[in-house]
Parts: structure tokens; sequence; C-alpha cells
């Protein structure tokens, strides 16, 4: 067994879901497990470990590969996350590796432990070569959080922490991924005059107002949408997930409100697209009060094509140019944050958060080689 499919088996074993997904207190909840299992590994490995406080009992941890010969000239990140969604808890088998068919299956196997597994083993890898990077200091940064507000990634942006380079772990089916779509979460309520059930014209339907503002998002306004398109990520979109007004049937309703899900797109702003919004609501005739729902920004990502980095990643990835994701990842506030940023990893998006996640094991292993090759590249 491979050291990346070891390692991956171990940390499906440990439940790190997203506290967020589960009651306060719940035994699956949080990171500090999965932390401590990697920083015992990166110890044994004579990888440098720290731990960056990001809430109570919640670190991101570095674990760090020093320039071979003296002071680095430069320094490469990688970052994959450490919580996962959550699922049913009452199948036994949800935290157990299972390796059939050529695959590992169990939550966080694809999203991300597949990462974390393969960006430290290839570092491991690296740090036992007698000839390494000589002035090119390597960080995997096992991040936590980013299933929820992404506080990990935004931690090590906000303090101060600079890098060259970063690769975001995620399941891209080992291809460099340079733009992805940012999310933009919309409250939208609509307002009216409460009345009896029998005396409907004595009152105004703030749900009929919700239902003519749910049709416009999802006609007009889509129609416009698709009228500008970046050159890998195509149009932004908008979806209308959920809906919540009125009392009960007898009750003309007072207020409604429903929330949408706005992927941007590079040249986005979250303040342009609400003023924007607001604007054709008015031409529409629609009555709506518009809000972001989001706890911080989540912006798009576009990495330069021609980053030297980038360029080095591709061809050991044998991948011609870089493609554009619609999900969000860490790749978006690290870059925010001024490290130029790609995602990069084995598994695919669409095992992810599903009810038999799996990774296979020959995606992994050659995610291993790539960073290797690619690391052991470095000056």
């Amino acid at each position: 067994m491979s050291r990346a499919v070891q390692l991956v088996s171990e940390l499906v074993a440990i439940p790190s879901v997203n506290p967020s997904f589960l009651p306060k207190g719940h035994p699956a909840a949080g990171e500090h497990r999965v932390e401590a299992h990697l920083a015992e590994v990166a110890g044994k490995a004579g990888l440098k470990v720290r731990r960056q406080k990001v809430l109570k009992d919640r670190n991101n941890l570095f674990m760090t590969l020093p320039a071979a010969r003296g002071k680095a000239r430069q320094r490469i990140v990688l970052a994959p996350h450490m919580d996962t969604v959550g699922g049913d808890l009452e199948n036994p088998n949800l935290f157990k590796p299972v390796r059939r068919k050529g695959r590992i299956h169990g939550r966080g196997s694809c999203d991300t432990k597949g990462s974390i597994a393969a960006m430290l083993s290839a570092l491991i890898r690296l740090a036992g070569e007698k000839e390494r990077p000589a002035a090119t200091e390597i960080v995997l940064i096992a991040m936590v959080d980013e299933e929820s507000v992404q506080r990990g990634s935004r931690k090590v942006a906000d303090s101060g922490f600079k890098a060259d380079f970063a690769i975001v772990g995620e399941p891209t089916l080992l291809e460099v991924v340079t733009a992805h779509k940012g999310d933009l979460w919309l409250n939208c309520t609509t307002s009216g005059r409460m009345a009896h059930g029998s005396k409907p014209h004595l009152g105004i339907n703030a749900v009929h107002e919700a239902a003519r503002l749910t049709h416009f998002l999802e006609t007009e306004y889509r129609a416009h949408l698709e009228k500008t398109r970046h050159p890998v990520l195509g149009p932004g979109t908008i979806n209308v997930g959920l809906i919540q007004g009125g009392f009960q049937a007898n009750i003309v309703p007072d207020q409604c409100m429903i929330q949408a899900d706005r992927r941007t797109i590079p040249g986005e702003s979250d303040a342009g697209i609400i003023r924007e919004l607001k604007g054709m609501l008015r031409k529409a005739g629609i009555k709506a009060k518009i809000e972001s729902h989001k706890a911080f920004p989540c912006l798009p990502l576009e990495t330069d094509n021609g980053h030297p980095q980038v360029k080095t990643l591709l061809k050991k990835a044998g991948q011609r140019k870089p493609i554009g994701v619609d999900y969000f990842c860490d790749a978006s506030p690290l870059s925010v944050g001024g490290i130029p940023s790609v995602a990069f990893g084995p598994g695919d998006i669409a095992q992810a958060h599903t009810a038999d996640e799996w990774i296979a094991i020959d995606s992994l292993e050659r995610a291993e080689a790539i960073l290797f090759d690619f690391l052991k590249a470095q000056p």
C-alpha cells in the first residue's frame, strides 16, 4: 500500500465534519483530530510543524520543509482543507475507509482528504531526497472551515503570511484550475399588508410579489446574465433555492423572503450586482429589499495563465491549458490576500458531498507523482 493510500484511509477514519453542520458538541465535529494526526505524521518525517489558531479548538496546521541551503528565495504553499460536510451519521460506514475496485470509499476521501494525502506524501518523499530544492521553502497548510465560511484560508491571508504561489487541494481530476466563479447569496424580501383570508382584496400578498420576483430572476434576469460571458467560466448564473413567507392559509401574508445563489464571474463586484439588480427590479415594477446573505465576500478567482509556476504545474500535469470551474474554494481568499493561487488535486467534484463518496487510487497516486515532480523542479 502506498503512503498516499494509507494516509487517506487513516484520514477518512477520523471524522472532521464542519461544526456548522452539526449540533454543538457532536463527537464527529471539528478538525482537531485530523490536525493532531497530521502533526504526528509530519513531525516523524522531519517537517517543521506549527499551529495557527483560527477558532476555539480549530487550528490551521503548517508543515514546512525549509530550503536545503540557507535562506529561501521563494515559498510554495500546498493548501488542502481538513473539514468535510456531514451525511448520514447513523451509517456505520460513513467514516469507515473501504477499498473496493480501485477506489477508497468514505466521507472526505474525495473532498479533500485525498488532496491532503497526495500533498503530504509528496512533501515527505521530497524531504527524504538527497537533492531537494536549495532555495525554496515549501509549506503545506492543512486548513479549517472551507466547507462553511473559509475562515482558515481567510486567516492565512489576513495574517500577513506571504508566498509566491499556492496550490489549493480540490478534486479537479488532476487538472490545473486558474479561474473559478464567486458566490453571492442574496436575501430578497417582499412586503405586503396582512388581512383575513376571506377578504384578500383588503390585503397585499407578499408571497405573490415574491412569486413575481422569482419568475423575473429565473427568466429575464437569467437571460440578461447570458449576455456577458467569461472566456473560461461562461456567464454568471442565478438560482432561487429557498422561499419562506406567510403564517397560514387564511391570512394574507405581509412578508416573504426568497434566497438566491448568484454565481459571479471575474470583473463583477457584489455591490455592483446588487445595484444593477435593484435598478432592473424598479423598471419591472417589482418591490423588494435586496441584501447579501454572505458573512464574507466570496469573490471569483482568476490567476494569470502566464504565471511561471502555473506553466510549470501545467507541464508536470501534461496539460496544454488551464481550466475554470463553477464552484468556489479557498483559492480565492488566498489570492485576494496576495498569493497567486490555483486549484489542483485528485478526485472528481461529482463525487464530493455524495452519500457514497470515493476517490480512485490511481488518481491519488498520480496526484502525488505530479506534485512531487513539480516541487522537485523548484530551485
